[in-house]
Formats: structure tokens, C-alpha cells, sequence
């Protein structure tokens, strides 16, 4: 059985742009190694990325889905870069089965392309984009007990040969960087370290559906988009033990972020 992912995705296009990609050299070594940590070769990744909402459920079903720049104020190159993994009809079709069946209206989005939360990071995990891609959106009201059963549904999918990744970030207040983001961040970090390395399932239930009112909460997630992608991965592997694969006490002049795996 596969493992499952919430990964801290970075920020913008970064991998195309060399002083970002430096500053965030730590994330490039976590995220190249994901690959090397899975003892079977997956036959697609299944992405949950933060800068994909519907009011009703989707899953991209293109076999060979575009480009979207879903950025601003980055150099020009930015908006001409190409990831063209394959996307897969017939994963989007389990996907959409799955969920179906447990009662989870969804529909097919053929017109979908890949937004930076999705090919930022596979491009430094897969960068032969070799690796079969498909998106599942989030839920417009960003429920976390509804993103947990979203999780649960997939969960036949870690036997199948489909990563989950949640692709989010575990801090994203893009008003707050450098110092000032120093102590929240960390504040929240280290709540998110206990909630989920050092919980039994209750309580990590308990404590995740809940995080408004973890330390510093509302500052380090004004709106919890980015946070929302690790539902689903813990949904998938509720029962699982969870490693922080990631880890960084400076990005972006002082904010510590982290990712971690379920398995």
C-alpha cells in the first residue's frame, strides 16, 4: 500500500527561477527524494492542490492536460514553461467511482490544466514529467471533516498503484514573510508536529478538525486553502503513522514550513 503526502509546494513557479529555487534548496531535496521513498514505482499521482476550488467536487480527465499560470508579478519565461506529464482518463474515472459511492457528487473536467500547485513540485519529484498526472479539486467551503471523508473514499487507491499528495503549504500568509513570520509560524508548526507525529488517531482527529484554534491559527492560515490539501491525505491514511519529511526553520526570511508523509 502506498503511502500518502502533504507537501509544502513552495512558492510561484519557483523551480524555473534560480535565486528562488536556491532559497528553497531544502524543499527540493525533500521533494526529489518522495520517489526514492516509495518501495513501488506509482502508476499516477493523484494531486489535491490548494489553487483548485469547486462549489461541486472535479477531477481533471484530460489525457493531456495544459498549462496554468496561475501567478502574478513573476519574469515573463514564467508564463512560457511546460510540464507535460499525461494526465489519465481511466484514474479520473476510478476517482469519480470512488467518490460517487460514497456519495460525493463529481464531474469530469476535461479543460482542466495543471496550476502551480501541481507542477511546481512534479517538477522537481518527476522532472521528465514521465509520471501520469490527474488534479482533484477542493471543496469550495473547505470543510476539514468533509475533506477527511473525501480521504477516506480514496483510500482503495494507495492498493492501486495512485499516490495521494496533498499540495498545499503548511504556512501561507502572503502578508506576513521575513521576521514577523518567524514566531507564528513556528508556534504553528510545532502544534501541527504534535497533532500529527505524537497523537493516537482520536486525538489527531480530534485536533485536526479543529486547527482554527490551534497557536496562531488564523494568522498563519488567514484562509485555510493551503492547509485544507493535508485532509485529504490524512483521510486516505487515518490509521497511519506520520513522518515529517520536510523541514525548514527559514523560508522566506523566517517562516518555518513542513511536510510530511503517512504510512
Amino acid at each position: 500500500m502506498l503511502p500518502t503526502y502533504f507537501i509544502s509546494h513552495g512558492g510561484g513557479p519557483w523551480p524555473y527561477m534560480p535565486d528562488l529555487r536556491a532559497m528553497l534548496a531544502t524543499l527540493e531535496t525533500a521533494l526529489a527524494d518522495m520517489p526514492n521513498q516509495l518501495t513501488e514505482k506509482p502508476k499516477a499521482i493523484l494531486m489535491i492542490s490548494g489553487h483548485w476550488e469547486t462549489k461541486k467536487l472535479a477531477v481533471q480527465s484530460s489525457p493531456a492536460p495544459g498549462m496554468e499560470y496561475d501567478y502574478y508579478g513573476f519574469p515573463e519565461h514564467t508564463y512560457q514553461v511546460k510540464y507535460q506529464a499525461p494526465g489519465s482518463p481511466e484514474v479520473a474515472a476510478r476517482v469519480a467511482e470512488l467518490l460517487s459511492a460514497a456519495g460525493m457528487p463529481v464531474d469530469l473536467d476535461d479543460k482542466k490544466g495543471y496550476d502551480h500547485g501541481a507542477f511546481a513540485p512534479m517538477e522537481i519529484m518527476y522532472p521528465d514529467a514521465d509520471m501520469p498526472l490527474v488534479q482533484l479539486s477542493l471543496k469550495a467551503n473547505l470543510d476539514p471533516e468533509e475533506h477527511l471523508a473525501i480521504g477516506r473514499a480514496l483510500k482503495p487507491l494507495r492498493e492501486e498503484g495512485v499516490l495521494i499528495v496533498g499540495s498545499g503549504l503548511s504556512y501561507h500568509n502572503l502578508r506576513l514573510f521575513g521576521p514577523q513570520a518567524k514566531e507564528p509560524s513556528a508556534q504553528f508548526d510545532a502544534w501541527l508536529q504534535t497533532t500529527l507525529m505524537s497523537s493516537s488517531p482520536e486525538q489527531r482527529h480530534e485536533r485536526i478538525v479543529a486547527w482554527d484554534k490551534a497557536p496562531q491559527a488564523r494568522v498563519c492560515h488567514p484562509r485555510e486553502d493551503h492547509l485544507i490539501p493535508l485532509m485529504v491525505a490524512l483521510g486516505a491514511a487515518e490509521e497511519a503513522e506520520a513522518t515529517r519529511v520536510y523541514h525548514d526553520k527559514n523560508v522566506f526570511g523566517g517562516v518555518t514550513a513542513s511536510s510530511f508523509r503517512f504510512d
